[in-house]
């Protein structure tokens, strides 16, 4: 019978931070021999940079690689910032070359040079050889090392060649067929081939695999890794030679960090990539405050809209109890177009070149919600107060959901054409803008109902 030993997280974060401020290393040190490596993993974000630093110095020199490998980049980032550069030199040198690349990606030019200094030959060619890819590209998130074999070699010939890297390399369960100048043929599944005959030819069974070009966007190729359930999805340079590999957990993680930007930016943040309470005071701020400011600036044009509308609201009064009625209905329509718009965008459903379709689509189906809603909006103003203020909400209600949605649907693919993240174009972009457009649209319905 098994039996499973909880470790309380609460409670073991709470000993360590006890053991750091009393200066208890024997005892911390005990402490962090009993966790596993995951457990590691997760007081290390979850503990201030300085703290960290401490429990890392402690570990032996095989689980402080190991520590070091499974934090995320910017959190390898801050340690390596308080460390003295000389004691991560091997544990950067452990790292996956992908891995390498990413961390690099985050450094100072400095740091990375004396980082890359430290590595040997091969170790810097084969980090030069994806640091030579455009960042964010497939190229620059694939693995070089996966097993290969050629059409005209047996199975028994390809078991011979391939046994020797079984031991040294991760990814042994898919083999890649290769011509003999690398271009890319197909693959074959270790499983497979260890029930063929010796004498069969590795042309006889290897089956197509989808490829992913190294230019192409890594998250591309990571979706289409994850949609296929590709445990490896080839990367193939301009030519059609076989470079390197993705793995299907490294685009499972791509997925997961490009969805947590995703959400953060849609609120107007920044994604802090480690536990909240973790994260420095400073970090908080950093990641909040520039779209603060953007958004703030950009909320001046509500104020301007209201100012040149003065006399129209004085002669008036009741139009600005529908005010915050038609910003919110505005900037949820626009919202949910640019929500929907955006991940058809991250599917694949929805490319740059068809931004005039998305835009009449978008304009109907604005439209419609306007009509369902303009048609009770204006019934019940008409009742409660005057025909002509139903009449100035209904006839607005119509126009601003029509406008908001081909706004909200048109900005996230602007976005894509100008290379910037379509979820910054999301939510706050589109709430500030169609405040201003709902006032504009609202105010000028209401003057040429009025007549003044």
């Amino acid at each position: 019978m098994f039996t499973f030993e909880y470790v309380d997280f609460s409670t073991t974060s709470q000993e360590i931070r006890t053991c750091l401020a009393a200066d208890a290393y024997q005892r911390l040190a005990a402490l962090l021999r009993e966790l596993e490596l995951g457990q590691l993993i997760e007081q290390f974000e979850a503990l201030k940079t300085t703290d960290a630093a401490i429990l890392y110095r402690m570990l032996d020199k095989e689980r402080s690689l190991e520590v070091f490998q499974e934090l995320d980049a910017p959190v390898q980032v801050e340690l390596i910032e308080t460390l003295q550069e000389e004691s991560v030199v091997d544990a950067f040198a452990a790292l996956e070359p992908a891995d390498r690349v990413a961390l690099l990606d985050e450094l100072p030019a400095t740091v990375a040079t004396q980082l890359l200094a430290g590595l040997n030959a091969r170790q810097r060619q084969a980090t030069g050889v994806l640091l030579g890819y455009r960042d964010s590209s497939a190229g620059r998130v694939m693995s070089a090392h996966f097993l290969s074999t050629h059409p005209e070699l047996t199975a028994g010939q390809t078991l011979d060649r391939i046994t020797p890297q079984l031991g040294t390399t991760e990814h042994c369960h898919i083999i890649m067929v290769v011509d003999r100048t690398r271009r890319f043929i197909g693959a074959v599944r270790l499983a497979d081939l260890l029930g063929r005959p010796r004498e069969q030819l590795i042309s006889d069974f290897s089956v197509e695999v989808p490829a992913a070009q190294a230019s192409a966007p890594g998250i591309e190729a990571a979706r289409r890794a994850v949609e296929r359930h590709l445990d490896l999805m080839p990367v193939l340079d301009n030519e059609g030679r076989l470079i390197g590999v993705l793995p299907l957990g490294e685009a499972i993680d791509l997925l997961e960090d490009a969805e947590e930007s995703r959400t953060a930016r849609s609120a107007g943040s920044e994604p802090l990539y480690r536990p909240y309470l973790g994260t420095p005071l400073r970090k908080l701020v950093r990641a909040r405050v520039v779209w603060l400011l953007v958004l703030a600036i950009g909320a001046t044009l509500t104020v301007q809209v209201l100012a040149t509308f003065e006399q129209t609201l004085e002669s008036m009064v009741v139009l600005s109890l529908f005010i915050p009625l038609i910003v919110g209905i505005g900037g949820n329509t626009g919202n949910q177009a640019a929500t929907t718009v955006t991940r058809a965008l991250a599917m694949g459903d929805v490319r740059v070149s068809d931004l005039v379709r998305v835009i009449f689509r978008e304009v109907r189906i604005g439209a419609m919600l306007g009509v369902c809603l303009g048609a009770i909006a204006s019934l019940v103003a008409g009742v409660v107060f005057e025909l002509k203020v139903g009449l100035i909400i209904g006839i607005t209600l119509v126009a601003l959901c029509s406008v908001a949605a081909a706004v909200g649907g048109a900005m996230p693919i602007i976005g894509k054409f100008f290379k910037a993240d379509p979820a910054v174009f999301s939510n706050p972009f589109i709430s500030t803008f169609v405040d201003a457009a709902g006032l504009i649209v609202y105010l000028t319905v209401a003057v040429l109902v009025l007549g003044r």
